[in-house]
């Protein structure tokens, strides 16, 4: 009898485990469908095209003749290829995969693909860079007006501070 019982621990922790890995395998689907849809495997290029940019100022600045031109272009093609072996989207999405399995349930990320493919979720996709670039610099904008008094409050914090150490030393 305790064998029977113990086979059949061990049939039903199997199967268990077969399914475990069965929603761990779908959860993981879902979570790259998921990031396919928020354009998560286009993360990098604006990294891609800032570091081009970089090569080109830096050819500018040596005042290189349009003749090296080829030279710029072969180095901008190795950037590319060392920031494919870093922020590639085969190097990157097993850790998203992971990032997004760990804090949404499979039954969240469903409702997420849900949302990103409707109208509304595509729209919010189309406006978000924009309205994310519009938010800080408006931001930014609030904050260089609050920097003058920031300094003002940093310089009398530092006016407080100092004859208390100077009163410290011996």
């Amino acid at each position: 009898m305790t064998r029977f019982r113990a086979l059949c621990t061990a049939a039903l922790l199997a199967c268990a485990s077969g399914q475990v890995m069965a929603d761990a395998k779908s959860h993981a689907a879902d979570a790259e469908k998921f990031l396919i849809l928020a354009h998560a495997d286009k993360l990098a290029v604006p990294v891609y095209a800032q570091v081009q940019q970089m090569f080109a100022q830096r050819f500018a600045q040596a005042k290189a003749p349009e003749s090296k031109k080829a030279l710029l272009e072969s180095y901008q093609a190795k950037a590319n290829v060392a920031l494919e072996k870093a922020v590639g989207w085969d190097k990157i999405k097993p850790d998203l995969v992971k990032l997004y399995t760990t804090n949404f349930s499979e039954a969240e990320l469903k409702g997420l693909i849900e949302f990103y493919q409707s109208p509304l979720g595509k729209k919010v996709m189309e406006k978000m860079p924009t309205l994310s670039a519009q938010s800080a610099q408006m931001t930014q904008g609030r904050l260089e007006k609050a920097v003058p008094e920031v300094n003002k409050l940093l310089a009398e914090m530092m006016e407080k501070i100092q004859p208390a150490a100077a009163t410290k030393k011996p």
